[in-house]
């Protein structure tokens, strides 16, 4: 199997275990509060509007595996459910990325990722 096949698994397996940790965490949050964390990272679309390079950057940073882990330790140090179920669902959203093909960005372009490029619909 190539490697882009072994990080879309690696993905899916992080997506799984982060919404288990955030369940098992289970803050008592509505279903819409668990769907905004979950969507929250993509608002780092929003570098983009400063150009690619900038917009990579940003997008990466809130696409990195380290940072919401290191959000659920917090959580578990401070003995908080809310800290490790966001945590959680921020992991389980990379992860979902990374299952679908969607990798971190390359300053050249949005579509452009360390998984290849992304292909659209229309005229590319």
């Amino acid at each position: 199997m190539s490697a882009r096949i072994w990080q879309r698994a690696e993905g899916a397996g992080i997506a799984l275990g982060g919404v288990l940790a955030a369940g098992f965490a289970s803050p008592g949050w509505p279903w819409w509060a668990w769907l905004v964390a979950f969507l929250a990272p993509d608002l780092s679309i929003a570098g983009y509007l400063a150009g690619n390079r900038i917009g990579a950057v940003v997008y990466n940073a809130a696409h990195l595996y380290a940072l919401p882990f290191l959000l659920m330790m917090l959580g578990v140090a401070a003995g908080s459910t809310a800290l490790i179920s966001a945590g959680g669902l921020w992991l389980a959203h990379i992860g979902a990325d990374r299952a679908l093909g969607y990798g971190l960005k390359l300053p050249s372009g949005f579509r452009d990722t360390h998984l290849g490029r992304i292909q659209g619909t229309g005229s590319d």
